[in-house]
């Protein structure tokens, strides 16, 4: 059990983040062997990628089983959405030192917190015998690549679905409390008291000045990253779940009924329909098997005449349904 205790400050200034980087080296922890079965099967792909490319450095640090992924891999999101060059960089800067105590600690480990010491392959072992800055260097090209190769043409789908957890939870903790919230997030997270309780094999009790939360596609249960080096009292990241199935649920292909089909004709129709939640071009272009030019020539239409609306959630635009489209809907 993981305990992290949190005063009314620390609470107030606790925030979410959206982090591209962290869903990539989540995949190198062993969740990225077996994802879960509602998972996109662009995660399943992504270890077979890592396999496949020459990948040395993030190929030796991925885990098969328990174990540590050096936390300067997936710095902590410094706003709410940082690019994934925003975070490449980080990586890349990273303090020499900080590199090559976090391997050091893979090393050793932690046993009094469970966390088991792990032998250091001949890659890593060399890698570090040239400095950390020469590691740093190292793991923000390959980490590009990984993502240029596994990830990137998923983003824009991924973010929409991510984007649309942390407005969920916006509209718990306006209207329900910060209690509620970290409540709502899994069963495996619970509050009370001012501690907050993690499900985990690993054994650790801190006070912390707050707590970044980030929300994942990877992650099949609920993850603090601590630092296990203690020397820059960065504050832990709290990682929840959040099933793309059940996102995707709500913007699936949905049949309307003959008399919206005849009124708008079937593609608009089913766009309408589909918009139970919002959604970007892309993602509706995906489960629609419709190309995105398409989706946005019709999602115009259905604009101009007031029956759905454009917002922006950070970098991506995501359509709703309005009041009036609705109300057509509903007479499905």
């Amino acid at each position: 059990m993981i305990e992290l205790t949190v005063d009314a400050v620390g609470l107030a200034r606790s925030r979410f983040a959206v982090s591209p980087l962290h869903e990539v080296v989540a995949t190198l922890l062993s969740w990225g062997l077996q994802p879960a079965p509602d998972a996109d099967p662009w995660v399943a792909r992504a270890r077979r990628v890592l396999r496949r490319a020459r990948l040395p450095l993030l190929s030796e640090l991925a885990l098969d089983g328990a174990g540590y992924v050096p936390d300067f891999l997936s710095p902590h999101p410094t706003g709410p959405s940082p690019t994934v060059e925003e975070e490449l960089e980080r990586v890349r800067r990273t303090p020499p030192e900080r590199v090559l105590s976090e391997l050091e600690a893979l090393r050793n480990g932690r046993p009094r917190n469970g966390l088991a010491g792990s032998e250091l392959s001949t890659g890593v072992q060399r890698a570090m015998a040239r400095g950390g800055a020469h590691v740093a260097r190292q793991a923000a090209d390959e980490l590009r690549r990984y993502w240029a190769l596994a990830f990137a043409p998923h983003w824009e789908a991924a973010k929409t679905t991510l984007d649309a957890e942390v407005d969920r939870c916006a509209g718990v903790l306006a209207r329900q409390g910060a209690a509620r919230l970290f409540n709502s997030l899994h069963p495996g997270i619970r509050w009370a008291e001012g501690t907050l309780r993690v499900e985990s094999q690993f054994r650790i009790a801190l006070s912390v000045p707050l707590v970044v939360v980030v929300p994942s596609l990877i992650a099949p249960r609920p993850a603090v990253a601590v630092d296990p080096t203690r020397d820059g009292g960065r504050p832990p990241m709290l990682v929840h779940p959040v099933r793309d199935k059940a996102m995707a649920g709500t913007i699936a292909p949905t049949a309307p009924s003959t008399e919206m089909a005849q009124l708008l004709g079937p593609t608009r129709a089913g766009l309408l329909a589909a918009l139970t939640q919002p959604a970007s071009t892309t993602q509706l272009a995906a489960r629609h098997f419709l190309s995105p030019a398409t989706v946005s020539y019709h999602l115009g239409v259905l604009q101009r005449t007031g029956l759905v609306a454009r917002t922006r959630s950070g970098r991506s635009v995501l359509y709703r349904r309005t009041s009036e489209g609705s109300r057509l809907t509903k007479g499905r």
